[in-house]
């Protein structure tokens, strides 16, 4: 079930299709804080306001204390408070409005920042959040051929992008939007030739500026590219530390890094050597259109048709009605990276590898545990299916082997009773109820693992157990542990189950790591666990008290065991022999052995493997 819709995005689709989509991406991002954009916008307004107010003041003081000009009609009634011959009282009032402009744009723009910045915080965390939600819900497909660095590049630094642009860059274009719709009528009131000047040369720059929006969108997108190269070059190296020492192989971990870095480099330069062109064109075409202003207007000053402060007044607008372009320019490559941002995080929203839940699906009740695979197939390639038509049955309380050759799909059939993948054809059911009708949590929820790596968290001994049940109460995680032939050890660290585990469980060697593993399993207590080969990496002293551990759990559960080592599964009630995506044999061990077939094959050359191990021991 998916908690969000989202738009299906193409980043190949026509231009006009991706603005779109990426339009409603916004709007639902921005659409729960209506209240606070309305009071953005207002305090905007006022701010506004006050800028375009501004330079009256000095008007005031040039052309009517100092230059004797009669007041303007809006401001007739100073002289009924001020005689003629008191200008300073005029110039009282301007310097006080001065002060109460600049308080009011001040505490405006406050307000405005604050929101602004508000709803940028909680966008980004709403974003983040909705990116994690999706990412979760995938299928292990999406995760079979994406890098993970790639993946947190975009979790991290994208919707960073995104928020800083709603928190800046955003703000400052609607503030110029507002100011250049007040400054042309002001300016249009002052002088309506010399504003058509302003108004003639604008859709030039904007022209000149969308179309280096897209060089700039260009560029800014391979800088991100090589950003997430690098962040899953980092990411890759750290991960793998203690075998890149183990081989040496520093220097070759430096090298990769200093690839992709220099291409970061160099991509970024290339962004700013296209930014860096636009500033330049832009200011000199402002300063000519400034210098015929200033030049005609002193002409109409000596002609008494302007006075001097008109044109400061109108210069000081003209200024501020090009500071937009200005800063739209330099605000292009912002908007360049924000675009970037939304298009990278759309991207992965409108991955559609889901498994999808059904709207009518229902939460199982306990399972008993029988399993039935009718007519399965799968393929992660439509070209190399990995299961052809496989159809087997496991009965509630039976202990399952399956075994075979490297990549013959041993933990494919596994992953499709948990739903990580759905079959591409056939059913999987569960106490005769194809699991499709069930909810994930719900079906999931009933699965126990114990893998060949337990994963283990950066975390205390007793929140890495109760992972597999978090309301778990501290009796039962003990129990989990005694029963995992774990609470031993624990016993002997140094702050008990309170023991911080080191990231991956790097503290703790493997039989350890996985005696947690088989206590998370414990404590979850599912009618249905699954073994993924969990003594292969262990040495013959670890795997005897695993097994034992093992033994504990397996007890009144259905039990499927993928096994590399196949000594673990000579006691299973049946074992699976899986052979190119198909069931090659089956039956107990006894059964096996007496076919002299596959399986027949494997145990004797493991049997003359370990015994002559034995015999080099001793």
């Amino acid at each position: 079930m998916k908690a969000f819709p989202e738009p299906n995005f193409d980043p190949n689709a026509p231009h006009a299709i991706a603005s779109k989509k990426l339009a409603k991406l916004v709007w639902a991002m921005v659409k729960p804080y209506k209240k606070w954009l309305i009071i953005i916008f207002l305090a905007m307004a006022m701010e506004t306001l006050m800028s375009l107010a501004t330079p009256w003041p000095l008007k005031i003081i040039i052309d009517n204390v100092i230059g004797h000009h009669p007041l303007p009609g809006w401001l007739s009634w100073m002289d009924k408070v001020f005689s003629r011959e008191n200008r300073i009282g005029f110039a009282a009032v301007a310097a006080i409005s001065v002060i109460a402009m600049s308080a009011l744009g001040s505490l405006a723009s406050y307000i405005d920042n604050y929101f602004t910045e508000s709803v940028a915080q909680y966008v980004s965390n709403d974003l983040r959040r909705r990116i994690y939600h999706h990412l979760q819900r995938l299928s292990l497909t999406y995760y079979d051929t994406h890098q993970t660095g790639k993946l947190l590049s975009t979790l991290t630094s994208d919707v960073s992008t995104i928020q800083d642009f709603a928190a800046s860059t955003m703000m400052n274009i609607l503030v110029d939007l507002l100011t250049i719709v007040g400054m042309l009528g002001i300016m249009f009131y002052l002088n309506p030739g010399f504003t058509m000047v302003a108004i003639v040369v604008t859709p030039f720059l904007l022209f000149f500026v969308a179309r280096f929006k897209k060089a700039m969108k260009k560029a800014t997108h391979e800088v991100r590219l090589d950003q997430s190269h690098m962040l899953a070059v980092l990411q890759q190296g750290l991960e793998s530390i203690r075998a890149v020492n183990a081989f040496g192989r520093q220097q070759l971990e430096e090298d990769k890094l200093k690839k992709v870095s220099l291409e970061t480099v160099g991509a970024a330069l290339k962004a700013r050597k296209v930014k860096s062109a636009l500033s330049p064109i832009i200011t000199i075409t402002i300063a000519l259109c400034t210098a015929l202003v200033l030049w005609k207007g002193t002409d109409l000053v000596l002609k008494n048709a302007m006075t001097v402060g008109s044109l400061t007044v109108f210069l000081w607008y003209m200024n501020k009605f090009f500071s937009p372009v200005q800063d739209l320019a330099k605000m292009t490559s912002n908007i360049a990276q924000a675009t970037v941002a939304l298009e990278r995080i759309q991207s992965i929203l409108d991955t559609e590898i889901l498994i999808v839940e059904r709207e009518d699906a229902i939460a199982p009740d306990k399972f008993s545990g029988s399993i039935y695979f009718d007519r399965v197939s799968f393929a992660y390639d439509p070209e190399s299916p990995v299961l052809k038509d496989i159809s087997l049955e496991i009965f509630a309380g039976q202990r399952i082997g399956i075994c075979g050759p490297t990549g013959c799909g041993k933990s494919t059939i596994v992953s499709l009773i948990a739903r990580f993948y759905d079959p591409t054809s056939g059913r999987v059911l569960i106490d005769g109820k194809d699991i499709a009708n069930f909810t994930i949590d719900g079906l999931r929820g009933q699965i126990g693992y114990v893998l060949q790596d337990t994963a283990l968290f950066y975390g205390s001994v007793k929140e890495n157990i109760a992972y597999g049940r978090p309301e778990a109460t501290d009796e039962e995680i003990v129990e989990a542990a005694k029963l995992a032939n774990a609470h031993e050890f624990i016993s002997r660290m140094p702050h008990g189950y309170d023991t911080l585990v080191g990231e991956r469980g790097v503290t703790l060697s493997g039989g350890q790591k996985q005696r947690l593993g088989i206590a998370r399993a414990v404590v979850r207590n599912s009618p249905i666990l699954i073994l993924d080969e969990p003594t292969a990496a262990l040495d013959p002293e670890a795997e005897k008290i695993v097994m034992e551990a093992l033994e504990n759990l397996m007890e009144g559960r259905t039990v499927i065991t993928i096994a590399h080592r196949l000594s673990t599964i000579s006691d299973a009630d049946k074992i699976f022999v899986i052979r190119d995506g198909n069931i090659y044999e089956q039956g107990t061990h006894d059964e096996l052995i007496a076919k002299e077939g596959m399986y027949a094959d494997l145990y004797a050359v493991q049997a003359n493997s370990h015994h002559t191990a034995h015999k080099i021991i001793s």
